[in-house]
């Protein structure tokens, strides 16, 4: 009997380890952006990593918008950990006056947009150097804009709560 609940525990931990592995390869799930933990990945145990140990940048060409304007984000390594790669991000918009989710982003390959909250993910879980994103304001408003989000250099390493910046010089291509 014993012998039977030890291929039993192991079975469960090999089940847990497989879930681990493949949990949401195409991107976050819509609830992300209403969890307990917002805009954080629900990846059982593992939270979120040191902010000064993030190596990854995003960095957005304006602050400020006007109706239908699009905005460049871009996710990337720092010039320290260039070769870093990353799997996954989830991003919002959100307005800087009122903190309300804000605007569209355009959907391209490898993303999956998240309307229901102004916000944006993976849609696979491949190695990445880097992702150029685009967001476009809403039709009948103007103001200023800040990016928020995640970014997963795998299932259990991930840095959240990351404030975009906005570019002081041309972005990487």
């Amino acid at each position: 009997m014993a012998n039977w609940h030890w291929n039993c525990n192991r079975a469960l931990l090999l089940l847990q380890l497989i879930a681990g592995i493949w949990a949401f390869p195409d991107g976050a799930p819509a609830d992300t952006c209403v969890k307990q933990r917002a805009n954080q990945p629900n990846h059982g145990k593992a939270r979120t990593q040191p902010a000064h140990t993030n190596p990854f940048e995003v960095v957005a060409s304006s602050q400020t918008y006007h109706p239908g304007q699009e905005v460049s984000v871009v996710i990337y390594a720092q010039e320290l950990h260039q070769s870093t790669t990353f799997r996954g991000f989830f991003l919002q918009a959100r307005d800087a006056n009122s903190n309300e989710w804000i605007g569209e982003w355009v959907q391209s390959e490898n993303t999956k947009t998240i309307p229901e909250c102004s916000a944006i993910t993976h849609s696979d879980n491949r190695d990445k150097l880097g992702a150029k994103l685009i967001w476009k304001a809403p039709q009948n408003k103007r103001g200023n804009v800040y990016f928020t989000g995640t970014v997963l250099k795998d299932y259990g390493n991930f840095w959240s709560d990351i404030v975009g910046k906005v570019q002081a010089q041309p972005l990487p291509q």
